[in-house]
């Protein structure tokens, strides 16, 4: 599996972004599991096609006590296994990265 990782993350500031991620409704069914919802314009054409059947596609992060993970691949809300379900391009790895790393600098956490 791919994933973007952080570690040696504060207690006080995994605890300061599971409750933004809480505010935006965006916790999953397993404890530190978050769904973060993907632009369409950078979704791949299947993707795009399977929206109305596979959709939501989201990207998994995982927040414990010291680190954040970020998993890499696009997964489908609707549906575990489908063409849709794949790796993100380089434009939406970049893409979410980038936006990660904006949440944490809204919340003044430093890495």
């Amino acid at each position: 599996m791919r994933w973007y990782v952080i570690d040696e993350l504060e207690t006080e500031a995994a605890e300061r972004l599971t409750a933004r991620l809480r505010e935006m409704e965006l916790e999953g069914s397993i404890d530190g599991l978050y769904w973060l919802p993907l632009p369409a314009a950078l979704l791949s054409a299947v993707q795009r096609e399977h929206d109305q059947s596979c959709g939501p596609h989201v990207m998994a992060l995982e927040v414990e006590e010291h680190s954040l993970r970020l998993e890499l691949l696009v997964r489908a809300r609707s549906r575990l296994r489908c063409d849709c379900v794949h790796y993100a391009s380089p434009a939406l790895v970049t893409h979410m990265i980038e936006y990660l790393e904006q949440l944490l600098t809204d919340l003044s956490i430093t890495s």
